[in-house]
């Protein structure tokens, strides 16, 4: 049996993550203090290194193509060679599975600030409604806490990370703490006249990119390249806007290329530590603590937990109430494309942007949430305008154009032409739809695997007609016609293959009771009292808001609560 390192250093909170989750809870206990040590199963990031931010295709050998370059599920990086991912769908040595009759692709990154370093941005709230939608229709399950808990923390993280947006008094998409949006694209102000007519609202986006200055960050320079990192900060990433200050507070320390193994417990049941290889030397090491946090992400946590068994949890860490792993979610997702003839001819300016949409549509039916054939709801964003050419860009206009003089000609037209409509729904947690640890399959450091389950239902389905309908009528309304499915590999079957929007959430359950929940409203493990869940897991519900911004909140309170719980003894 291998040897196991065993630190004799106590330290007072471990965090296992660096994303949202983990980069909230880092900077909201240095802040206080508090000593953290955070442990990354990637490497450092480098951002000099790794963002490529204002590099053009010719600078590179393969301009772009390699190893497959932006292909969707195939080889080669993720969202193409230019992108900051630093994770992919599938990990060498890091396998998961797939239980027989379901689909599900599982996005990990490895790298310090996780996700956060490319991900689209979008900072909405959850509304009032969205903490309460057992009441509106007998589905699911209610959130032990309410909108006014978490308002002053929505309040905290929108002004520490900094959001844009536009008060508009709409239910489904509350106001927050807003820098000044940016001004709408030409293709934008010709959707938002036809939702207009349609009576759908069209409004300045809620993204976390600043338009002036905050706390030391410039603002935004509109590069349009979020997803290749942001050198300058301007858009919100954990590692750049809350990790590295934390790191210079002297009171954190980083491990990376650890991969967190288990959560100790003692012959009481406290948690004492951690449990992590050291995947440069392949050595187990156990880090002792006061205090730990996941934040791993949602399935990746339920991975933890399911694999911390001991006498005191025969069914994992947290899963007296047998919920770790279960209720999984994610976003229900389906878009379509259009050319539209008006664009054609316009002089040729630069829309790129702050990386993305600069208008969205939020829900606007959930007053009428009874009427239109599926509970809950989703928002809607756009695409177009004249980005930037890959590898593939032109390949649909070569099937329609042919080659030569009419290729290029067809191509100059329609350039700049084409514009998408994605939504993003809510799916209503089911049975069918779980982790669990695989009982055979283990990964290259011999840590037990997940295996997945995952079921969309006519609730979801339904929903992915109506976004199919709606987006077709504001196209048509455009004076423009359907071209194909926004992205024909995910939603090939008409609807988001599951785990693909990559807001996966709901495995680590928050709630009141402990015989039906893991954690309560603070995020705090009902059977461990020093143990806390700060990612998606102990989300109740997916609302269709993408669910950044309430973990950062989500993390902000229980930290704050943490924090007050450590100082009178309690923890």
């Amino acid at each position: 049996m291998a040897q196991v390192r065993r630190s004799p250093e106590e330290h007072e909170v471990v965090v296992v993550g660096s994303g949202a989750g983990g980069g909230s809870a880092v900077q909201v206990l240095t802040e206080k203090g508090i000593r953290v040590t955070l442990l990354e199963a990637g490497p450092m990031l480098d951002p000099v290194k790794e963002f490529k931010e204002h590099m053009w295709p010719y600078e590179v050998d393969h301009r772009g193509a390699e190893e497959g370059g932006a292909a969707y599920f195939g080889k080669g990086k993720p969202y193409g060679y230019f992108a900051t991912t630093s994770g992919d769908w599938q990990l060498d040595g890091e396998p998961y599975t797939v239980g027989e009759g379901s689909e599900f692709r599982w996005f990990r990154s490895r790298i310090i600030g996780g996700r956060t370093n490319h991900y689209g941005r979008m900072s909405f709230r959850f509304s009032d409604y969205d903490f309460k939608p057992y009441d509106r229709d007998g589905l699911g399950t209610n959130w032990p806490i309410s909108y006014q808990d978490l308002a002053p923390y929505y309040d905290k993280a929108e002004a520490f990370i900094g959001v844009t947006g536009s008060k508009e008094g709409i239910r489904s998409a509350p106001d927050g703490v807003f820098q000044e949006p940016p001004p709408p694209k030409a293709h934008e102000i010709l959707i938002k006249k036809a939702c207009d007519r349609m009576g759908i609202p069209c409004i300045p986006n809620r993204r976390a990119v600043i338009t002036r200055e905050l706390n030391g960050r410039p603002p935004c320079h509109y590069c349009g390249q979020c997803g290749r990192g942001c050198l300058t900060a301007s858009n919100y990433s954990s590692s750049q806007v809350q990790i590295f200050p934390a790191m210079k507070t002297g009171k954190l320390k980083i491990i990376d290329m650890a991969m967190a193994r288990e959560v100790l417990t003692d012959g009481n049941g406290k948690v004492v530590g951690v449990s992590y290889i050291d995947k440069r030397t392949r050595e187990e090491k156990h880090i002792r603590c006061r205090a730990v946090i996941l934040a791993a992400s949602a399935c990746e946590s339920a991975r933890l937990l399911l694999n911390s068994k001991s006498k005191y949890y025969p069914n994992g860490l947290a899963n007296g109430s047998g919920v770790v792993g279960r209720f999984l979610m994610d976003t229900v997702g389906f878009g379509l494309s259009g050319q539209v003839p008006a664009l054609e001819g316009l002089p040729h300016y630069d829309t790129d942007g702050f990386g993305g949409a600069h208008l969205y549509m939020p829900w606007w039916l959930w007053e009428k949430h009874n009427e239109v054939g599926f509970p809950r709801g989703y928002h809607i964003e756009i695409g177009g305008g004249y980005g930037m050419p890959d590898i593939g860009s032109f390949h649909r206009q070569a099937r329609k154009f042919g080659y030569g003089k009419s290729l290029k000609e067809g191509v100059r037209r329609e350039y700049g032409t084409t514009v998408g409509l994605a939504g993003r729904g809510e799916m209503i947690p089911n049975n069918h739809s779980y982790c669990e640890i695989d009982p055979k399959i283990v990964d290259k450091w011999g840590i037990p695997v997940l295996r997945f389950h995952f079921k969309w239902t006519d609730y979801e389905w339904k929903q992915a007609r109506h976004m199919e309908r709606t987006f077709a009528e504001i196209i048509e309304t455009m004076g423009g016609k359907v071209q194909s499915l926004k992205n024909a590999e995910r939603e090939r079957n008409g609807i988001s293959a599951p785990g693909t929007i990559i807001h996966e959430v709901g495995t680590v359950r928050m709630g009141d009771d402990p015989r039906t929940s893991a954690v309560n409203g603070f995020c705090q493990a009902h059977q461990a009292k020093n143990l806390f869940v700060c990612d998606g897991g102990p989300f109740v519900s997916n609302p269709d808001k993408n669910p950044t911004l309430t973990i950062n909140a989500l993390t902000w309170r229980s930290c704050d609560y943490l924090a007050e719980e450590m100082k009178k003894g309690n923890v």
